[in-house]
């Protein structure tokens, strides 16, 4: 910056010096060029009647010859021109046929307004103009300086917020949360109303829930309900390598909420600045922590007349210091779910309202098969949509564009180049297959929606299920049959090819996370319903590095041998069921072949069976 900044003024001040040297130039240089002759060659000259005109300025003669050319010469000053030169020897005759006249003398402004611009106005302008940009420069870098401590808060005005104002109708689901909202709304509209009952609103709102569930839209939501100043900043915009800044950016900012009162600050990623205190390496003074105290006393020092509500959102409630949480502080919790099937049809419709669609368009089915789906998932979702469309030259977007979106987002785009010989195109089919079939005649599993081998993202092939309805609680049965549908294309590989692949890596992976959790988490083993295992996170790092043991060597053995009982219990039952039905295998495998892709009604009618079971 520094260098950029060095160079500028460099060429500046050389333009500057040519610039100068052009003005000197132009101003010294003759117009014209006259020709001067001696008073003794003119004498000359009138006395051979070469002389037509004399024009007298002062001591200058400008002289004008029969032939019309022009020059000039000097008298002596204090005499006239006639004595002049008949002293001089000019014959009388011959002087009294030419004219002369005479004529105020010139007076050359050049001669003394040029050294004055030069040497003395010039130089005074450059030289001013250097201290101005030298001041401005220091004034902008003291500016910069005081501003170092403000906080880099984005505000949207009480005045409808712009163009990107947000009310409640804009956020699909969240019902119970909007609920909880909306006597925040009703108190920043009319405080009296609280205060005269004596009723003292929340100073603070913990958002909590997980990436993309809507927790900064619902806080712009708030903010455009109550049509009050919003102040947003994020966690992390407080804290500087500087001792003290973050400190003093907080203060600024509630400083400037309390100005604008009623108003509402949001700040988003609270978990960067409010961790627990006291697990830091450098001690419990470094900066984090000083911006956090500053955040408490702030919050402590509000008035319940201040008319400032602060909003919060974090998606790791877990690890924020206790003295948050406090009543007084952030008083309410409001926990953000994922939307359900209703909720993210909702969605859909808010995130495509602008889009042309065709009239094919099922919300219902798209929302049935996003099971897990974030609001910024779906609309993430609503937009691959639209480009898949662009990209294909459509006038508007198809319910087939939606559904090739889903995919897209969970696994990836089509890796078209990556061809698969015919040993692995039949390996992948068989795999596939196996996952379909065992999950098809497991019990409590999720019905099969669409069976691919063409690759998407990492996977070489996939095998989509999605949940008929939402679910919140699981069984023992559920996650053991779907260790056995994970179990199923490495079964279906050893039935048919008598050996195993790399494919099936990740299904094992999978596989033996679930069945340790069974055991240690959730107490679905013959050890009784206990936890095993106990984290200990290091707060500063920011995740979990290490896991305390908290049983003996001889437990671990004994997990160890529930977790082997439970895969080989699922194998088992996978490798029966593809036994039992290896000619719909084969059937399965073979269509998979040639079509690649085979959807839910085609996979039903293959299996000869009717609402996905059998």
């Amino acid at each position: 910056m520094k260098i950029n900044l060095l160079i500028k003024n460099f060429v500046f001040v050389v333009l500057i010096i040519f610039v100068i040297g052009a003005i000197f130039s132009f101003l010294y240089s003759p117009a014209q060029e006259t020709n001067e002759v001696p008073v003794s060659q003119l004498v000359s000259d009138i006395n051979g009647d070469k002389v037509k005109s004399i024009i007298v300025s002062g001591d200058v003669l400008d002289v004008t010859y029969v032939d019309e050319t022009v020059a000039t010469s000097m008298k002596e000053s204090g005499t006239g021109l006639t004595d002049f030169l008949i002293n001089l020897g000019v014959n009388k005759d011959n002087l009294q046929k030419i004219e002369i006249s005479s004529q105020a003398a010139k007076q050359d402004m050049w001669t003394w307004l040029t050294p004055l611009l030069i040497f003395g106005i010039l130089p005074l302008l450059v030289f001013g103009f250097f201290f101005w940009t030298m001041i401005k420069q220091a004034k902008s870098g003291a500016v910069q300086v005081f501003d170092f401590t403000k906080a880099k808060a984005r505000l949207f005005g009480a005045e409808g917020h712009g163009k990107e104002k947000i009310t409640f109708k804009d956020v699909a689901g969240l019902k119970e949360a909007k609920e909880e909202l909306v006597e925040i709304v009703d108190f920043l509209k009319f405080p009296k109303k609280y205060l005269a009952m004596g009723a003292k609103i929340p100073r603070g709102v913990l958002l909590v829930g997980s990436a993309g569930v809507g927790k900064t839209l619902l806080a712009r939501a708030v903010a455009g309900e109550a049509n009050v100043p919003f102040m947003s900043v994020s966690g992390s915009e407080f804290v500087e390598m500087f001792v003290g800044v973050g400190s003093a950016r907080v203060r600024d900012l509630f400083a400037t909420a309390k100005k604008s009162a009623p108003s509402i600050i949001f700040i988003d990623e609270l978990d960067a600045i409010g961790r627990h205190r006291g697990a830091g390496i450098g001690g419990g003074h470094d900066e984090r922590e000083q911006t956090l105290n500053q955040i408490l006393v702030e919050m402590d020092g509000f008035e319940k007349e201040t008319g400032v509500i602060i909003l919060a959102a974090t998606n790791r409630p877990d690890i924020l210091d206790p003295a948050l949480l406090r009543p007084g502080r952030f008083d309410r919790k409001i926990v953000l779910d994922p939307p359900d099937v209703h909720d993210r049809e909702e969605i859909l419709k808010i995130h495509s309202k602008d889009k042309p669609l065709g009239n094919n368009i099922d919300f219902k089915e798209t929302a049935e098969r996003t099971p897990g789906f974030s609001g910024a998932d779906l609309a993430n979702v609503a937009n691959e949509a639209a480009l898949l469309a662009a990209r294909q030259n459509k006038t508007q977007v198809d319910q087939k564009e939606f559904l090739e979106a889903i995919e897209k987002v969970l696994l990836g785009p089509e890796r078209k180049s990556h061809i698969l010989s015919k040993k692995e195109k039949e390996i992948a089919a068989y795999h596939e297959a196996g996952h379909a079939l065992v999950s098809t005649f497991m019990p409590d599993t999720e019905p099969v929606r669409k069976i691919s081998i063409i690759a998407r993202g990492m996977a070489a092939g996939y095998t989509l299920q999605v949940p008929s309805e939402e679910r919140k609680m699981r069984t023992k049965t559920g996650f053991t049959s779907e260790i056995s549908t994970l179990l199923g294309g490495y079964c279906a590989e050893k039935i048919k090819f008598g050996e195993m692949t790399t494919g099936a890596s990740n299904d094992l992976g999978r596989a033996s996370e679930m069945a340790r959790k069974l055991v240690k988490e959730y107490g679905m083993s013959s050890l009784g319903p206990i936890s095993f295992g106990e984290k200990e996170e290091m707060v500063f790092l920011g995740k979990e590095i290490s896991t305390q043991r908290n049983y003996s060597e001889k437990i671990a053995e004994r997990i160890d041998e529930e977790v082997d009982m439970i895969i080989k219990e699922a194998q088992r039952k996978a490798e029966v069921l593809l036994i039992k039905h290896r000619n719909l295998l084969e059937k399965v495998a073979k269509d998979l072949i040639e079509k690649e892709t085979i959807e839910r009604a085609e996979f039903e009618k293959l299996m000869g069976i009717k609402n996905n079971k059998k």
